[in-house]
């Protein structure tokens, strides 16, 4: 009877072991996926700029004027954070070349935006940055689209591939309250807006020409931003019936209208339901987080989520490394603020 108590006793501490070690590896592994918002870079300057000055330049500093390396920082309170470059004698910071270029902003501010709206699922609002950081609303407005500009992919490469598959599929944005005063009923009064995204891979999205046709833009679309030997897979639209053709395979999965019986999955296993995915987190991020969105800005929110959804969890990203890519992104990119005329 002793014995049997001791097994019990063993066990019961053998199973709380485990408990413990699960728990400290699970503490272990959101600390490595999470950023402490009070790290130096997120509340000083001085570490900041030398956080940004490490990720543009990891060997050695090279200006970014002339991209000559025979440059020497500055020295002095006037001069802090400056460099000076020997041969083409021009001031340089880390800020230079950048979507940070001569903004007023602090550069910890900056590093704490990116960090909020790389780790954001569905976006941070400008309200919320312009709490946060303390900053104007305007600045904070400004600052977005600045690191929406800066999560652009500079050098997209084709999707899928032999062997892959990409699914292609189209949503429509906007004017969707009847309320509204300017509300009109139709699809063609919206904003038309193309997915290509591969199966648990990455995803390229774009807000398509109205005016040239969303036949001929799709195929324009498709055949350049996808591999020709890849497998297409589509919703039973007629868009996709010609292009399909010049792609492996071209393989529909029936959704139903008008009453008839619709499928989630074809026969051979064919299926939108990525590129459906990804409209659920843009549409829930555009009405919950961001509510409004003009049409000449629609481009840069889906370079946001695109940019989250290549840089997620489920490809091996964290909060760390999705905000160090986008840092990196920030080189070679502006976007300056114009206010609209009429004239123009």
């Amino acid at each position: 009877m002793e014995s049997t108590n001791e097994s019990k006793d063993y066990i019961r501490i053998y199973i709380l072991d485990l408990a413990r070690r699960a728990w400290q590896d699970f503490l272990q592994w959101r600390l490595a996926m999470t950023a402490d918002v009070y790290a130096p870079q997120f509340t000083n300057e001085d570490a900041a700029i030398a956080h940004v000055e490490a990720s543009r330049w990891p060997n050695e500093v090279n200006c970014p004027l002339c991209g000559s390396i025979n440059v020497h920082r500055m020295k002095g309170k006037t001069q802090a954070g400056y460099w000076l470059c020997n041969d083409c004698r021009d001031k340089f910071t880390c800020r230079t070349k950048t979507v940070m270029e001569r903004s007023h902003i602090p550069v910890h501010k900056w590093l704490l935006a990116i960090h909020l709206m790389s780790a954001s699922k569905k976006g941070m609002s400008a309200h919320q940055l312009h709490r946060m950081l303390g900053v104007t609303y305007k600045s904070a407005w400004f600052l977005g689209h600045r690191i929406r500009e800066a999560m652009k992919d500079g050098s997209p490469t084709p999707l899928g591939g032999e062997g892959k598959s990409v699914q292609a599929d189209e949503t429509y944005y906007g004017n969707t309250s009847k309320r509204a005063k300017g509300y009109r009923k139709g699809l063609r009064h919206k904003q038309q807006i193309v997915a290509l995204v591969e199966p648990k891979g990455r995803a390229r999205v774009f807000h398509t020409n109205v005016e040239k046709g969303m036949g001929e833009t799709v195929r324009e679309l498709l055949v350049t931003n996808v591999d020709r030997k890849s497998e297409l897979h589509t919703d039973e639209s007629r868009l996709y019936t010609e292009v399909g053709t010049e792609f492996a395979a071209h393989k529909t999965v029936t959704h139903g209208s008008r009453g008839s019986e619709g499928f989630y999955v074809g026969k051979d296993g064919q299926t939108t339901n990525a590129a459906e995915n990804f409209f659920g987190v843009f549409k829930r991020g555009m009405v919950g987080t961001y509510h409004k969105c003009e049409v000449q800005h629609l481009a840069r929110y889906l370079a946001e989520f695109e940019f989250r959804h290549n840089h997620r969890a489920a490809l091996g990203m964290n909060d760390k490394m999705r905000a160090e890519a986008l840092l990196k992104g920030i080189e070679g990119k502006r976007l300056q603020y114009r206010i609209p005329r009429s004239d123009h």
